[in-house]
């Protein structure tokens, strides 16, 4: 018998997801993933507190969608920053991620 275990996480990033913060948010996001059932589980990141992303944050939440696709589960990127949501443009990874509105 499998253990119930929760098939949606939510992780909160951090202020600034860049260079000195990506490690520590890339492991925070590929534990939870691992803590989830492989499959259909989701996890959710929440952009809301996250006023800044360079490109080794770009790169942190490129690893950690791959590292989902490696386990069949989906990446949901909630509250994202105009700003992010251009530089996905920009660098043809919007496909990759489900976007999400915040929440009201």
């Amino acid at each position: 018998m499998v253990p119930d275990r929760p098939t949606v996480r939510q992780l909160t990033a951090p202020a600034s997801l860049g260079l000195d913060t990506r490690a520590s948010f890339r492991q925070a996001a590929v534990t939870a993933l691992e803590e989830m059932p492989e499959g259909e589980s989701r996890l959710v990141i929440d952009l809301s507190a996250t006023h800044h992303v360079d490109s080794a944050g770009l790169g942190a939440l490129m690893l950690v969608q791959r590292r989902a696709g490696e386990r069949r589960q989906r990446v949901a990127l909630r509250s994202a920053s105009e700003e992010l949501r251009f530089l996905l443009m920009l660098t043809k990874l919007e496909d990759l991620f489900e976007l999400e509105p915040g929440k009201a």
